[in-house]
């Protein structure tokens, strides 16, 4: 709900500090570019993990001229909400936040295209109206949610991965995103009611098939987090791996035995060179490919990957 966010283009490293005049707490802090707030990152930052921002500055009195101290708080918590195109992300500011990639695929685009031509007709600008209308109907619902306090009977015989310290903090992301699908489902629920030191407490109980949905929603937001390969990267792997297979196949050799050019697999995959060319040697840093050098004034490449976890992905492994 509009009510419920804070929008804004960019932002200064001390403008956080300023907002408790807007009362964060509990809403939408979205920002157009993750460009936009790279000098306000280490705030950005803290406000995720410590859940507020305080500030002790100098000023003037006016008249007597002394010198005093006035502190500025801001209270979370708060949701952020970034987007960008940039390939490197800040991981401190990532492993705190879900990241989600952009479907690239040309079946994605063809859609997309279709749509396009499609808002263009009669049709399309009735289909425009109702999705106004059944926003209002998401964001109504969104506003009858009350801040009820949910509980895991199933916490203990939940598993995660632990083998990096960053897991610390996306296991909290999974506990957390059931917590808010049984949120979301309140009135499918029970409401459950208890007393602690004399004061009653209202509660929801998450259910075995919360924990099954949130389980699909970690694969797709956790997985892609977890994954050391931004998105596009990964999906050029694949299809690096698909078509490497099927000449080794049709050469009879193994697939590691074949090298191709840049040129060779941008007009095999239809990426366009650009693109290409960072992603390869992004696979080449993480060693899924490996670059044999200049033959004949070009740069030759072979594949390492052997297509493991490919089927899984996304994939929240552990």
């Amino acid at each position: 709900p509009e009510e419920t966010c804070f929008t804004c283009s960019a932002m200064t490293s001390q403008s956080l500090y300023y907002l408790g005049n807007q009362n964060l707490q509990h809403k939408t802090l979205s920002v157009a570019e993750e460009e936009g707030v790279r000098d306000a990152a280490y705030q950005l930052k803290l406000l995720q993990s410590e859940g507020s921002l305080s500030l002790v500055s100098t000023s003037k009195e006016k008249g007597s001229g002394r010198t005093t101290t006035e502190r500025y708080t801001v209270q979370g918590p708060v949701q952020l909400l970034l987007t960008t195109t940039a390939t490197d992300i800040d991981p401190e500011l990532m492993n705190r936040c879900l990241v989600v990639s952009v479907d690239e695929s040309p079946t994605q685009t063809a859609a997309i295209h279709a749509q396009q031509r499609f808002d263009r007709t009669f049709e399309g600008f009735t289909q425009r109206l109702q999705a106004d209308k059944l926003t209002a109907v998401h964001q109504n619902a969104q506003r009858l949610l009350r801040p009820l306090r949910v509980y895991n009977p199933y916490a203990q015989q939940l598993g995660f991965a632990g083998c990096q310290t960053r897991y610390r903090r996306d296991h909290e992301k999974y506990l957390t995103l059931i917590s808010a699908v049984t949120l979301l489902h309140q009135y499918q629920r029970e409401i459950k009611s208890t007393e602690v030191d004399g004061q009653s407490y209202e509660y929801l109980e998450v259910t075995r098939q919360d924990i099954a949905l949130a389980n699909r929603l970690a694969d797709w937001a956790l997985g892609r987090s977890i994954d050391e390969l931004p998105g596009p990267t990964r999906r050029l792997l694949v299809e690096l791996g698909d078509w490497v297979r099927a000449t080794a196949s049709e050469l009879r050799i193994q697939a590691a035995d074949v090298t191709f050019t840049r040129r060779e697999a941008r007009e095999a995959l239809q990426w366009n060179t650009s693109p290409l060319r960072i992603h390869l040697e992004r696979l080449c840093q993480h060693e899924y490919v490996v670059s044999h050098g200049r033959r004949k004034g070009l740069y030759r490449y072979s594949l390492l990957y052997d297509g493991k976890g490919r089927q899984c992905q996304p994939s929240l492994l552990g």
